[in-house]
């Protein structure tokens, strides 16, 4: 499961799939659209403190909603780590004497 509080402006992580929504608890205000459309400026950090707690406590109460977030935040982090990683030397090397051959 993802820990996006792990990223340097990750809100605070909501509860587990599993917890209050998973009982088949009523969704609140945001609505479902709200909260999923504003997935990627909660991930970033980005929503004033009122706003990001009307999303967190949407997320911890609809399974669904926080599905979708838990999917796009594990994804944010294996995007991450894959960027992170650097070509071998040996693979550098073998695509620059192909592109030397090919010039």
């Amino acid at each position: 499961m993802a820990d996006p509080t792990s990223e340097p402006n990750s809100p605070d992580q909501p509860a587990p799939a599993g917890g209050p929504g998973a009982a088949g608890a009523e969704c609140s205000e945001p609505d479902c659209s709200d909260a999923v459309a504003e997935l990627y400026s909660y991930l970033d950090g980005q929503l004033d403190d009122e706003r990001r707690s009307l999303i967190k406590g949407h997320l911890d109460s609809c399974s669904p909603c926080f599905e979708a977030f838990d999917f796009e935040a594990d994804l944010r982090n294996v995007i991450a780590t894959k960027c992170k990683e650097e070509v071998p030397q040996d693979l550098r090397r073998r695509i620059e004497e192909a592109i030397g051959r090919e010039g």
